[in-house]
């Protein structure tokens, strides 16, 4: 018996949380959220940016393979013709090999990878805008042949350069 009067004891004596504590509790809480939502959008950002990187870097590198390819002869062009390919799955179909013609298709990428600012609707080939070797660098423009890709997104990098001009 003497226990369950020591409990109301502490009830009426105010064993639980005053509104005061739980108001600092939750303003220490939205303070925290308010430093951590800021850092994970920066995370974020920076994570695609860095995606979007290798992706240009990895696309521009099969194109520059396949330019060398075509200059020494292991793939036929045209009178008249770039060597540079007319499609972006090109680099991931591949072309048959001028100098070996036994042996399998080039191939210059696995897989054509995704513009990460891109929408999710376009396909990967899609989400990149092309430009050709007859157009201007400062206004590119897509032509018979695929010289360079961009992101046609229109945001500002963390670095403070539009994305399109990466």
């Amino acid at each position: 018996m003497s226990r369950v009067l020591q409990e109301r004891a502490l009830l009426r004596c105010g064993a639980g949380f005053s509104f005061i504590e739980l108001m600092f509790t939750l303003a220490i809480m939205a303070i925290l959220a308010l430093v951590a939502v800021p850092m994970v959008q920066h995370s974020i950002a920076r994570n695609k940016e860095f995606a979007l990187r290798n992706g240009l870097q990895e696309i521009r590198s099969a194109i520059d393979a396949y330019k060398r390819a075509s200059e020494q002869g292991s793939i036929l062009r045209k009178e008249g013709d770039t060597p540079f390919p007319k499609q972006l799955e090109e680099l991931v179909t591949g072309v048959p090999d001028q100098r070996n013609p036994n042996k399998s298709n080039i191939q210059f990428l696995r897989r054509i990878p995704r513009d990460p600012f891109a929408p999710e609707a376009a396909s990967a080939a899609d989400s990149w805008g092309k430009r050709s070797s007859t157009s201007a660098p400062s206004s590119p423009e897509e032509g018979e042949d695929i010289f360079d890709v961009y992101s046609r997104s229109s945001k500002i990098g963390l670095n403070g350069v539009p994305l399109n001009q990466w």
